[in-house]
């Protein structure tokens, strides 16, 4: 009786969190209301010179990333009054668990697991409860000339971002936390895993161009501007990435690509 009883307690519990979970991204991905976003600052290295350049930005700082989506969304026909607000949550003191590389599904699952619990224990955001949390690790360009993958949590709506503490880096910074943003509310990435290059056409910005290449925008999941079948370049800022067809239907902002 006893054992029957537990085990019905732990399925309410979780169906509970569950059907939270189902709300959250829900309401998330509607666009509807605003969706809020909360930025955490990580010193990634420990290092003097990145803790510095954390300890003057401002949440003015994220705010192209607010005005950009606000462009692309009504391109798609999507009228909320305010689609992102961001805010910034003070530097966390401790490191998230790291992903691997390329993890088995019980590796990935078990670091999912892990990044949810470490974000939980690492929330006191200003203000509501955010509805999507990016954790962004900085790390000083004078030692580190490449940062490890960023991943987005499209289950928990929680993203880890690497960029570089460098106002010099700082629109491809803002390109890399949007991607990792929109990776939490269901768009997935459109370039090769090995040679980085975008997919044709979902990783092209305009798949309808001719020729294909050379493109003047990147396409967000993409990362990159094709300019040839064998080249492309990362851009400078959000003025030159748009949110392609398909990356608009993953997110709900169209039926179908």
């Amino acid at each position: 009786m006893w054992r029957a009883l537990r085990i019905t307690v732990l399925l309410v519990v979780l169906a509970t969190v569950a059907l939270g979970a189902w709300r959250a991204q829900h309401r998330a991905t509607s666009w509807v209301n605003t969706l809020h976003v909360s930025i955490y600052p990580i010193n990634a290295d420990g290092r003097e010179a990145t803790a510095r350049y954390i300890d003057q930005l401002e949440v003015q700082d994220f705010a192209p990333i607010a005005d950009w989506l606000d462009g692309e969304a009504r391109r798609y026909g999507i009228n909320t009054l305010k689609p992102l607000a961001i805010t910034l949550a003070p530097p966390r003191t401790s490191l998230p668990p790291q992903p691997l590389r390329h993890p088995s599904a019980l590796e990935a699952l078990m670091w999912s697991l892990q990044m949810r619990y470490w974000a939980w224990r690492n929330d006191d955001s200003p203000g509501p409860r955010p509805d999507v949390r990016l954790f962004v690790q900085y790390h000083d360009p004078a030692v580190t000339t490449a940062v490890q993958h960023s991943v987005g949590l499209e289950k928990g709506l929680i993203g880890l971002a690497n960029v570089f503490a460098s106002r010099v880096d700082h629109g491809g910074n803002l390109m890399v936390i949007a991607h990792e943003m929109l990776h939490t509310v269901g768009a997935t990435d459109k370039y090769d895993p090995v040679t980085l290059m975008p997919r044709f056409p979902d990783g092209y910005a305009d798949p309808q161009q001719r020729p294909a290449t050379p493109q003047t925008q990147a396409e967000v999941m993409a990362g990159r501007i094709p300019l040839s079948p064998e080249r492309a370049d990362i851009p400078l800022s959000l003025r030159h990435v748009r949110v392609g067809p398909t990356t608009a239907a993953e997110i709900g902002w169209l039926r179908a690509p």
